[in-house]
């Protein structure tokens, strides 16, 4: 009888903690969710204690459809809303509310063996679009130049194209990747490779970047950067709880120095 009760005792316990402990549903944004927020989420724990976090980097088109069916609590994007999903979500009820986390360039790298190290915006246009298609037009050696890009669910492929592209479609010699690593990897391995990636994946094995028109980002001048962004986490209406608290955190000193070493710059820096 004793063993019976104390068993019970336990499994009362047991339970109540689980249903103490709050889970913080994240979706979106791969140069967010892959290194960024899971970091930010590691060191809110240690403080916060009894929460845990359900993170998938997947497109920052996935962080709105996953607000308006409520599979989130948080949604991470390298872009700015689009006014249709904004529509969307408010034809629905929902309230979208927008914190500017970080300032993020991307750069465009290319194989490390490549003799190409600048690059003009009008080639940029003109390699990304197709309407170059060897290395050799750009001082490069003969060969066929290999276009990696973001997929079509990605902020970052539509900020390129805005940015960098004159909102000009990607050739049809241009392969579309799931994320910035798996961009890095294709790059690094090819020599005729070009892509771009968030800056935080910039140095990977094999890429070097390329400047552009002389230029090379700065932290400390970002905006500057002719590919700079401001990126974002949103909510559907004002976060509170747990939700608050870790958004929250984004911002704190503690927070602001873990954007600072992954390679982001805090809004607050911004310059």
């Amino acid at each position: 009888m004793k063993f019976t009760l104390l068993a019970l005792l336990v499994a009362m316990t047991v339970t109540a903690t689980l249903q103490a402990q709050t889970t913080l549903r994240i979706r979106g944004s791969d140069t967010l969710g892959a290194k960024l927020v899971p970091q930010l989420a590691e060191a809110f724990k240690k403080q916060a204690g009894n929460v845990s976090f359900d993170i998938a980097a997947e497109g920052s088109s996935t962080a709105f459809t996953n607000l308006l069916s409520g599979t989130a609590e948080i949604g991470m994007s390298s872009r700015k809303v689009k006014l249709d999903e904004e529509t969307e979500m408010r034809s629905r009820g929902k309230d979208l509310r927008e914190f500017e986390i970080a300032w993020d360039v991307i750069v465009i790298v290319v194989n490390r063996g490549n003799p190409v190290s600048d690059l003009k915006k009008k080639q940029v246009v003109q390699i990304f679009t197709g309407d170059i298609r060897d290395w050799s037009e750009v001082g490069g050696n003969p060969g066929l130049i290999s276009i990696y890009t973001r997929n079509t669910s990605s902020g970052t492929y539509k900020d390129f194209m805005g940015l960098a592209m004159k909102d000009r479609e990607y050739g049809s010699n241009s392969q579309k990747m799931a994320g910035n690593e798996q961009i890095a990897s294709e790059v690094g391995a090819n020599p005729n490779g070009i892509g771009y990636l968030g800056f935080a994946y910039a140095h990977a094995k094999g890429t070097k970047i390329v400047s552009i028109e002389g230029a090379l980002p700065s932290t400390a001048e970002v905006k500057k950067y002719p590919y700079a962004r401001p990126t974002f986490l949103y909510t559907s209406g004002l976060p509170t709880g747990t939700t608050k608290q870790f958004i929250d955190f984004c911002f704190t000193a503690s927070g602001e120095a873990i954007v600072t070493k992954v390679g982001f710059v805090p809004k607050s820096r911004a310059k």
